[in-house]
């Protein structure tokens, strides 16, 4: 029978999440293995596979394609590479007297007021940025002709470096390109097999920073990417699976596997990049919300971002490692505050939480697999949040002593308290790290955390998601039952997108409608070929058009979806360009409470192409049954367990729920604990967990009277 499915690797657990053929959604774990990141992939399918009572085999052709299945793929495996300089090794010809832009990036500006700021490395060496003489100026028009030997001569000087591939990095290319492609084809005669990358079509970005760091990632992924991808296919294929992996993006999307390994950037942050995805579907299926803030804590990291108006927030500012891209991705805050994050105590004998994490190995100490030092996990293990024999449904045994142990030597003892006490501050230190996350892409860009709705994801996000919502005074928090793996989930739940985008600059006030219509025209063109190669039938294609733009003397641009107001032949009439003002005016006093009535500068023009799969994933709707009794019910629960929790003196007894024995419009009081095969939610005393009717939870503050 047909299944949809996706896997998502992430730190410390690779998760794979499953919609059979009954619309069911179900997750599943597997250990990450770094060393071979396919052999977790299929370690969780097999774990997929035994839970469907199927062959391996029979069960990878049930996702395949070809048998009206569907398989999906995200990680943040690029991310690592770029973040760690594990990436090919590129060349760049650049144009002459700009051979350090690499160093100088956008200078000091996100800490100005740091006189002993010490820059990092570029991401290509200087001895690896090669000049070449050109220029075309900013109008489009040539001042210096392409020096062709010049290109040729610096070609053969990084073949002499075995660099595995080129970036062409010109000025002004996103204006004129000609020069950028005279360069790929006189590289070509020199040097026929190398691969070849032009900024002008990565990142056609007026900023040369951030168009040439793009280009040169982009080819410094191009053979890991392409290696990846054919290992993972060739080991599926040889497995049962017929066909190609659908690979995630960062636009938070699917592409064939071919698309991916021809953009290879847009690979970064694909795992994250679907956990709004997710968050969106069940907000909008479960509270009626199309606002919503989105976590998802892992193992490793935890991941924030943000749906506002049903629209998945987009910025260009992300930092990869040292670097800033530019390229339009699904805005999502990581910090490294998961379940494997390291508790330690610095010099002035102050508690903190990561960044460092002890991953899947050696682990938290909990896992006796080799850690000895205390992690989140290990607390929330001696704090009994955790069941040591149900954990990964019941496929991993925890060791509390272990934790203990780990706990009292690195934290209780150097701070003179108690092992219960250490493991309560680690628990709320990490949680402070992470409301204050969420406070960045929230309060900081202009969103009231308290209007929006907050979905919590992740193996880890149920043990803290009631102490984050209280901390930001958010009213509505919502787990999945497939919390555990949100970001695989969301996978299950994203249309095939691609992104193509050009400078055209012009203003409101003096609007260059011939201008603007050629190049969006051209953009739909490239759209049109991306359905095309992925036989997309019509009815199942949608175009949206972005305008990125800024007030008089601003500096960035801020992107508006202005769909509604182009023409089906791409044109924008007078009226048109006016409601686009009014559009800005409108996104730019949500994000700064300021607005100004003046004309705007447009910058960029973006097409986003978005392809509906076939048969779209839909969350199963529980009916109520009959006989049902919504109170509280202690024979529900499988058993109690001493669980800590700070208004009480002691260790308190508190009833521990099976999620499978809780049906839609049961009510859980708490204190109590609810536990899934790949998460578990601490239901804290004065909160109440209510099961929705597309099998979630929804928490919210005791309105009962006390029992």
């Amino acid at each position: 029978m047909s299944k949809y499915a996706c896997v998502d690797v992430g730190g410390t657990f690779t998760d794979a999440a499953v919609v059979d053929e009954n619309g069911n959604v179900n997750v599943f774990k597997s250990p990450t293995t770094p060393q071979d990141w396919t052999e977790g992939i299929l370690g969780a399918l097999r774990v997929a596979s035994e839970h469907y009572e199927e062959p391996f085999d029979d069960f990878l052709k049930d996702i395949s394609v070809v048998n009206a299945g569907l398989f999906t793929h995200g990680s943040t495996i690029a991310t690592n590479a770029v973040v760690e300089k594990k990436c090919g090794k590129v060349g760049i010809l650049c144009t002459e007297g700009f051979r350090d832009v690499f160093l100088f990036r956008e200078g000091p500006n996100k800490n100005p007021f740091d006189m002993f700021l010490d820059y990092p490395e570029p991401f290509v060496p200087r001895y690896l940025t090669l000049p070449v003489k050109e220029r075309i100026n900013s109008e489009g028009g040539i001042d210096t002709p392409l020096d062709e030997e010049a290109v040729k001569a610096q070609t053969l000087k990084l073949k002499g470096y075995n660099v595995e591939a080129i970036a062409v990095c010109f000025l002004w290319s996103t204006v004129n390109p000609a020069h950028e492609q005279r360069a790929a084809e006189l590289i070509h005669e020199v040097w026929p097999e190398v691969t070849v990358v032009l900024s002008s079509e990565v990142n056609p970005s007026n900023r040369e920073y951030r168009r040439w760091v793009s280009a040169a990632m982009d080819a410094s992924l191009r053979k890991l990417i392409s290696s990846y991808a054919n290992d993972l296919n060739g080991r599926l294929n040889d497995a049962g699976f017929i066909g190609k992996v659908g690979m995630l993006n960062s636009a938070g999307g699917v592409m064939s596997t071919n698309e991916i390994v021809n953009r290879p950037l847009y690979s970064v942050d694909s795992g994250p990049s679907m956990a709004p995805i997710a968050g969106r579907k069940y907000a909008e299926d479960d509270l009626g919300e199309q606002n919503a803030v989105v976590l998802d804590m892992g193992g490793t990291t935890f991941d924030v971002s943000c749906v506002i108006n049903d629209e998945i927030s987009v910025s260009k500012e992300a930092i990869i490692g040292d670097e800033i891209p530019g390229i339009s991705r699904v805005n999502v805050h990581s910090i490294g505050a998961g379940g494997g994050s390291i508790a330690w105590v610095d010099n002035g004998g102050m508690l903190r939480v990561g960044p460092r994490s002890a991953g899947s190995v050696p682990g938290p100490a909990c896992y006796n697999r080799g850690g000895t030092l205390p992690t989140v996990t290990d607390a929330n293990c001696v704090l009994g949040y955790l069941n040591p024999d149900f954990f990964n449904d019941g496929r991993m045994k925890l060791y509390p002593e272990l934790a203990r142990e780990a706990i009292k030597k690195h934290v209780a003892e150097p701070l003179g308290i108690t092992v219960m006490e250490a493991a309560y501050s680690i628990w709320a230190t990490v949680n402070v790290n992470m409301i204050a996350a969420i406070k960045d892409i929230t309060i900081w860009q202009g969103i009231d955390p308290r209007s929006y709705a907050m979905v919590a994801g992740g193996g880890a996000c149920g043990l803290h998601a009631i102490a984050l919502a209280e901390g930001l005074e958010m009213q509505r928090l919502l787990i999945p039952r497939t919390a555990g793996g949100l970001s695989a989930a969301g996978g299950l739940f994203s249309d095939i997108v691609s992104e193509y985008s050009a400078s055209h600059y012009t203003t409101t006030a003096q609007f260059d409608y011939e201008g603007v219509a050629k190049v969006l025209q051209k953009l739909r063109a490239k759209a049109e070929k991306f359905f095309a190669r992925n036989k997309i039938a019509p009815e199942r294609q949608r175009l949206e058009v972005y305008m990125e733009a800024h007030y008089p003397f601003q500096v960035y641009e801020l992107p508006v979806n202005v769909t509604p107001f182009v023409n089906d032949d791409f044109t924008i009439t007078p009226a048109g360009v006016a409601a686009m003002e009014e559009a800005f005016h409108k996104e730019h006093e949500r994000t700064f409470s300021i607005r100004d009535n003046t004309f705007i500068e447009c910058v960029t023009w973006r097409v986003k192409a978005i392809g509906k799969h076939e048969r779209e994933a839909v969350l199963p709707s529980a009916e109520l049954p009959e006989n049902r009794d919504l109170a509280y019910e202690d024979a529900l629960s499988s058993s109690f367990r001493k669980v800590f929790f700070k208004e009480y003196d002691d260790l308190k007894m508190t009833p521990v729920f099976h999620g499978d024995r809780l049906y839609y419009g049961i009510t859980v009081h708490g204190p109590a604990i609810i536990e899934e095969p790949t998460t578990t939610i601490v239901v804290l005393p004065g909160y109440c967990a209510k099961v929705t009717q597309h099998n979630s939870y929804c928490i919210e503050k005791e309105t009962l009277k006390k029992r």
